[in-house]
């Protein structure tokens, strides 16, 4: 199984994913893939007068704030708008999509955490956020997943996830695409972003990091990554950690990006 997490940043190119999907599909290579959505949730929460927050945490992770109306907009866009929009282009180019939430069939579940340690970005001090809607994915429903496969659908799969409580709740999606991977024993996770992968000088393309063990992340979060490039390596350390083979961290802005970071393209991580 090969699973494929596209983020939705505003360079991401949906048109080169999905024919890249739709050949692997011809040639019989099984696959899931899951989405984000965050440039254009960005710009739908502000047109509705509700502009996204972001903090970060004492881990130094930067997330979304969301409190309950910021969810309904993300379910707006990310279920709806983004999801249906790129099962309505694989279903263009022969693929039977189906699309699906983390909610649906509870197929992504986890607690949603009471209370948020966060990092004042003013004066460095550290402060509690509470009644957020976040959690954690740690169980996947892979029963779901093997059924539409086996009835010859193909996942898209897009956060929330369902609490243990049955609340939409919002979680990250690498680390999602991360579990799924995982559970499944996927052959290779592919996180295509904006950027070639680890950069060991950001922004500087050029400055590309090719390979990286497992036991490295922590250094390259530490010394390279910048902005999501941090929370893309705690996903592929807890899809490897988790049952993976092997994660590549590729671009998603030129032509077919997934076969490209299936021949190395990218950062590769085992």
């Amino acid at each position: 199984m090969l699973v494929v997490k596209v983020g939705g940043a505003a360079g991401v190119k949906d048109e080169a994913v999905c024919a890249d999907l739709a050949a692997l599909a011809q040639e019989g290579q099984p696959w899931l893939l899951v989405h984000g959505g965050s440039a254009e949730t960005n710009e739908v929460a502000t047109q509705l007068g509700h502009p996204p927050e972001f903090v970060t945490s004492a881990s130094g992770y930067t997330s979304r704030k969301t409190d309950r109306r910021t969810l309904e907009i993300f379910e707006m866009v990310y279920c709806g708008k983004r999801n249906k929009g790129i099962v309505e282009r694989l279903q263009a180019l022969g693929v039977n999509a189906i699309g699906l939430s983390g909610i649906d069939g509870r197929l992504l579940e986890g607690p949603r955490k009471k209370a948020l340690k966060v990092v004042d970005p003013k004066t460095g001090r550290k402060r509690v956020l509470r009644d957020t809607y976040t959690g954690k994915v740690e169980r996947v429903n892979t029963g779901l997943i093997q059924l539409l496969t086996e009835a010859g659908y193909w996942p898209v799969v897009t956060p929330p996830a369902i609490s243990d409580a049955s609340e939409a709740i919002n979680v990250d999606g690498d680390r999602a695409a991360a579990a799924i991977a995982g559970a499944l024993g996927a052959e290779t996770l592919v996180i295509l972003s904006d950027v070639p992968g680890v950069l060991r000088e950001f922004p500087d393309e050029s400055s590309l990091v090719e390979t990286l063990a497992r036991h490295e992340i922590p250094m390259a979060q530490e010394k390279w990554a910048q902005g999501r490039m941090r929370i893309k390596l705690l996903g592929a350390s807890e899809a490897l950690e988790a049952g993976a083979k092997r994660v590549i961290l590729g671009d998603s802005r030129g032509e077919q990006p997934i076969r490209a970071a299936l021949a190395g393209k990218g950062t590769v991580i085992t």
